[in-house]
């Protein structure tokens, strides 16, 4: 067994030597405390140290205010580790002003949201990667898979998109007869109706929906089989999860978002030209033939341009926050939440850009 640690003072240099451990301190700490003046410690003497004797060398030497010399590097990485435990515990934080905690927030947003776009475009271009991999090996493409996703996210919607779309057209309908009464100019409530719908609202609202419904779930499904270990499961058997969860989704999305955003602009002209029906007096054939002329094909065109755009921006962001989840079941709420809100605000932002994007190349 080794010795009881013990001590010599030597001008001004204190060598430990011994076993530095609780069961041999002994009387160690009460001597120590007579010590005079101390330049610095020396510890390569010693046989062993644990947490204790570290914490008693620690101590001592910050008393004298000496440097301590001699560990090992295993003994030097645990008083390293006594050295940093060693501070005072703030019980209250300190008061700060309402200014500088408003500061500190924003800084943090700025920093999770400059985070959180990194990790997106990471994920996109995963996405992209594993695209790649199943066109080069189509075998490895899970048609049943987004087969199922069809029917999560096209066929499941269409009662509430059509609802939502008829009472979009007739809103729209029945505010623009109202401002356009003023100047006797009803008529033109049909373009309103026809060109709005099919250039902005049918889509983007479409969008909204999804999001609301298949982002959302996205995120809760795979994040629920990231906290159960499932895609961990995945990897160990060498299956992608971005080939058999991401893939189908996003595929889904992209395919069925042009069809839900015409399927919602057509209930929305079903929709207005009712309205304007009950509320002008103007007949189903007047609304279609007054679509014809005023609405350019170029409407149309624009809403199919974007939304295959929106469905894979909506599907990525509720993918890429599902994968996200650690820890515990609150994370696959938190996680949900910020695909909603994420995937609704990129649609938002991407809206804009086509808006100025379809201006300038002359589609007005």
């Amino acid at each position: 067994m080794s010795d009881s640690a013990e001590f010599r003072e030597d001008q001004g240099t204190v060598r430990f030597s011994g076993d530095l451990s609780l069961a041999r301190l002994g009387t160690l700490p009460e001597r120590l405390e007579r010590v005079g003046r101390v330049d610095r410690v020396d510890l390569s003497d010693i046989d062993r140290i644990d947490t204790v004797g570290a914490w008693v060398v620690h101590r001592f030497a910050a008393r004298h205010d000496a440097p301590v010399e001699g560990l090992s590097e295993d003994g030097q990485h645990l008083f390293d580790q006594v050295v940093d435990s060693d501070k005072p515990v703030v019980l209250r934080p300190k008061a700060q002003s309402g200014f500088g905690r408003v500061l500190g927030e924003i800084g943090d947003a700025v920093v999770l949201t400059g985070r959180t776009l990194t990790g997106l475009v990471g994920f996109m271009g995963a996405t992209t990667i594993a695209l790649g991999a199943v066109i080069r090996h189509p075998r490895r493409f899970r048609f049943n898979a987004v087969v199922h996703e069809f029917e999560t996210v096209g066929v499941a919607a269409l009662g509430i998109l059509g609802l939502m779309g008829f009472l979009i057209g007739m809103v729209i309908a029945q505010q623009g007869a109202v401002q356009l009464r003023q100047f006797g100019a009803e008529v033109f409530t049909i373009n309103l109706v026809g060109r709005l719908t099919l250039r902005e609202l049918g889509v983007l609202m479409t969008a909204i929906m999804v999001a609301g419904r298949s982002g959302s779930a996205f995120a809760a499904q795979i994040g629920t089989m990231k906290l159960t270990e499932e895609i961990d499961a995945m990897r160990t058997i060498g299956v992608s999860p971005m080939e058999a969860l991401v893939l189908p989704r996003t595929m889904a999305a992209v395919i069925l978002m042009p069809l839900l955003g015409f399927f919602t602009s057509m209930v929305a002209l079903v929709g207005g030209g009712l309205l304007s029906w009950v509320t002008l007096e103007i007949p189903p054939v007047t609304f279609i033939a007054r679509i014809r002329e005023v609405v350019p094909i170029t409407d149309l065109y624009i809403g199919l341009i974007k939304a295959p755009v929106f469905g894979a921006i909506i599907a990525i962001a509720g993918c890429f926050q599902g994968m996200q989840v650690e820890a515990d079941a609150e994370q696959v709420g938190l996680r949900t939440t910020s695909a909603v809100v994420q995937g609704i605000f990129l649609v938002i932002v991407l809206d804009a850009f086509f808006a100025v994007f379809f201006s300038w190349i002359g589609w007005n």
